[in-house]
């Protein structure tokens, strides 16, 4: 796993040794990145359920302001700690050691401007996650990687692959106020 664009392009990552955790493929990653360029440069970045943390790894490869990343897992938490360390990019990250639900629950509209969303497939945290972010949109925009089994309504562009899907969403613009004469 590496690296596939940006200031740090080429760059390996560690990997996980836990079966159970399943890092997005660069194939994947490469796709999603890609379409999201236009929001990149200087965007505020939520990476829950890191894991390895190459999602948001990537996007600050690619220009991103910074990056918090939210696992709790042991065995994640010292892929991403170490990942960090081998990346240099100590000073735009803060990783918290939380459950992502809570976290994601205390967030207020706004605040990211891309939130990665990737918890264990066949999750109903996903489910939750997400209507959450419909009630109160924490970010501009919300990337959920997700099984391709499992259903979630459209959004403005959906990535299939065999037994992935990569479904991004856009907040609702903010409905500018006029005063009346």
């Amino acid at each position: 796993m590496r690296i596939l664009a940006g200031k740090l392009a080429g760059r390996h990552l560690a990997q996980v040794a836990d079966p159970r955790m399943r890092p997005t493929a660069e194939h994947v990653r490469g796709a999603v990145l890609d379409h999201l360029a236009p929001w990149l440069p200087k965007a505020k970045v939520l990476d829950l359920f890191a894991g390895t943390g190459a999602l948001g790894l990537e996007a600050l490869s690619r220009g991103a302001k910074y990056c918090d990343f939210v696992e709790f897992r042991p065995g994640s938490l010292h892929t991403l700690k170490a990942n960090i360390a081998l990346l240099g990019m100590r000073e735009r990250i803060r990783v918290f050691k939380k459950d992502a639900v809570p976290f994601a629950a205390k967030l207020g509209p706004g605040s990211y401007d891309i939130v990665f969303l990737d918890p264990p497939y066949e999750s109903k945290v996903l489910d939750r996650v997400f209507e959450m972010w419909k009630a109160k949109p924490f970010s501009t925009v919300l990337v959920a990687e997700h099984a391709a089994s499992h259903p979630m309504p459209g959004g403005t562009k959906r990535f299939k692959f065999v037994e992935t899907n990569v479904t991004v969403y856009e907040a609702p613009a903010k409905k500018a106020t006029q005063t009346p004469p």
